[in-house]
């Protein structure tokens, strides 16, 4: 089996790409949706963010803006 990784700046046409994949019947991982899925409102990776860094959470999801000011605001993170 073969692994592909495919990268890009925004615009770049992952995208695409992706869906060209897809409907060729190829298995695809997208890293993007599953870190959604993790910081997302009762994702696994909510509780542990949360004791990190106390603020970055709200709704039961991980705030990513409050997280980014956490995370560079904070040079022992």
């Amino acid at each position: 089996m073969k692994i592909w990784g495919l990268t890009g700046g925004i615009g770049m046409g992952k995208s695409t790409a992706t869906g060209v994949i897809r409907r060729r019947n190829i298995p695809v991982f997208d890293a993007d949706a599953t870190v959604h899925a993790l910081q997302g409102r009762g994702g696994r990776a909510v509780a542990p963010i949360g004791l990190a860094f106390p603020g970055a959470i709200r709704d039961g999801a991980v705030d990513r803006e409050a997280l980014r000011r956490a995370v560079l605001g904070n040079p022992a993170a």
